[in-house]
């Protein structure tokens, strides 16, 4: 240990390194459940690390994420407390960064052990803050991988208040002048890959001299020594490791590699969650004003000329009425609700919220919920994250559960309708973004979705300019028409025109560009 962390209150090894599991309301968000009471593992002491160092992705894992954190050091020993006497046990206050590896995860059930016992694996520093010149509900903790930054919360954001982990600890083992308390780590955890750069820091920004532990420094790299599956289980991920280990829908590996693949969407290995995704960016601002222009009457007409004759999203309608929405699909499944399927599939951050903590700018989510409107398969919470990433809409063939909020957010959802129940009582949310089935019309990831007053269809991406042009077109041709009728004459051919009418509409509609160059008359 070097000499930036041994310095008073905080030794090189301390005696206990206690981390608490889940405790800030966002990440439990993020996960889909909060605790009712804080838990805990241990590491081991040989993790600790000093700022400026590295840390190991070892040979075959893919899943290394950084946790910042606001770290609590002991200074007077703490045994059967009271939790108005528990921070003034507490002598100092510190970044820590509790990096963990999701492939070994699940061979400890919880423990955390090999996930996040590595040699280096708890940074901490790389300055103290005097825990009794703060406030204990003030203290921010600030996150940069590269640069960016990842996370920001302050205690304020925490389910359990500081001072409670020491008395609760307190009443089952004493802790020891030196010992770390890691408090947990706020959303925004996601996988770093070697070559990444992280960097925490824990301030109190209103206390006097805004009190600071500097940035505590970690760099990831690459290591070669595989692990050996005669001593004991390799690593592994699942769906679940990676959606959890990233905090968002996971890219997939790149095959044989072991390694995990730049995010797409960025360009590097961070995974961020925040950039456009492929099929919005397929959406020209050009194509997109025309069918924001275009009604999506016109716009099936066209596609029915061109044999596309199951493009409707029968049975719903908008919450908010004179809603149009435009944009490329993303799709979510459900499945028929059964026992088994929801307790796997059901809880934690499961497909329906790792969609909508997903979704792009100018997207819409399409749900198949079978056509069963007898529950809700969305409500507020979802739809105000829906509405913050900038998603242009939601159509779904079930229910919505807090409609007149849904409605208030100002997120436009086409459904079946209001229903009160929650998810599990029919549905199992299953997959995102693949071929699904929407009030009888399929739909494909990256389709191109409109809806107004009239209705909700799907169209075909190769298809969009030419219908939309085609669409706009008879629009116009459909103006003069309604001109022409007002004007008294009867609808017997002129709607739709006939080879007489055709012959005076193409010759106006040539004659008005020369006429609006000539001079008005004096």
């Amino acid at each position: 240990m070097t000499d930036q962390i041994s310095r008073p209150g905080l030794i090189s090894r301390p005696g206990k390194i206690i981390a608490i599991h889940l405790s800030y309301a966002s990440r439990a968000d993020q996960r889909g459940r909060r605790p009712a009471h804080p838990s805990y593992f241990f590491k081991v002491a040989s993790s600790v690390a000093a700022s400026g160092g590295t840390i190991e992705r070892p040979a075959g894992t893919e899943l290394l994420a950084f946790e910042g954190e606001i770290a609590l050091v002991i200074g007077e020993p703490a045994r059967h407390v009271a939790l108005e006497d528990a921070w003034s046990h507490v002598a100092h206050v510190t970044a820590a960064n509790d990096l963990g590896l999701y492939d070994l995860r699940a061979n400890d059930k919880g423990s955390n052990v090999r996930s996040k016992g590595g040699d280096g694996y708890t940074p901490l520093g790389p300055d103290l803050i005097d825990a009794r010149t703060i406030d204990p509900h003030g203290i921010r903790v600030r996150t940069w991988v590269n640069g960016e930054l990842r996370q920001d919360d302050t205690s304020e954001g925490l389910i359990f208040p500081l001072a409670q982990f020491v008395a609760d600890l307190s009443q089952h083992f004493t802790l020891e002048t030196g010992d770390v308390i890691l408090t947990g780590t706020p959303a925004g955890s996601s996988v770093i890959v070697p070559g990444d750069v992280v960097e925490v820091e824990v301030d109190a920004p209103d206390a006097p001299g805004a009190p600071t532990s500097g940035r505590l420094v970690t760099t990831v790299t690459q290591g070669d020594v595989p692990f050996d599956a005669a001593l004991g289980s390799l690593p592994a991920v699942d769906d679940l490791q990676r959606s959890e280990a990233w905090g968002v829908p996971a890219p997939e590996p790149v095959e044989g590699s072991g390694t995990t693949p730049a995010d797409p969407s960025t360009g590097s290995g961070s995974g961020s969650s925040g950039s456009e995704s492929g099929s919005a960016r397929s959406l020209s601002p050009a194509l997109r004003a025309k069918l924001e222009k275009a009604p999506t009457a016109g716009l099936s007409a066209q596609l029915r000329k061109r044999g596309h004759h199951h493009c409707f999203i029968d049975g719903v309608s908008a919450n908010l009425p004179g809603t149009k929405i435009v944009g490329t699909a993303r799709t979510l499944r459900f499945v028929p609700f059964r026992e088994d399927l929801f307790k796997t599939h059901g809880g934690g951050f499961n497909a329906q919220k790792r969609l909508f903590d997903a979704v792009g700018e100018g997207e819409v989510i399409v749900i198949e919920a079978r056509g069963d409107a007898t529950t809700g398969t969305l409500g507020d919470i979802l739809a105000l994250r829906a509405r913050s990433r900038g998603a242009a809409g939601v159509v779904t063939d079930g229910g919505v559960r807090d409609f007149e909020e849904v409605a208030r957010i100002g997120l436009p959802v086409f459904s079946q309708g209001a229903h009160p129940s929650v998810l599990g009582r029919k549905h199992v949310p299953w997959a995102v973004d693949e071929t699904i089935a929407c009030g009888g019309a399929a739909v494909q990831p990256g389709d191109i979705i409109v809806g107004d007053g009239d209705g909700v269809i799907v169209i075909p991406p190769a298809l969009a300019e030419e219908v939309a042009d085609a669409a706009l077109a008879q629009e116009d041709e459909d103006a003069w028409i309604a001109e022409q009728v007002s004007a008294g004459h009867p609808v017997d051919g002129l709607f739709p025109m006939n080879a007489e009418w055709r012959a005076k509409y193409e010759a106006q509609t040539v004659a008005e560009p020369v006429e609006a160059q000539e001079p008005a008359e004096s």
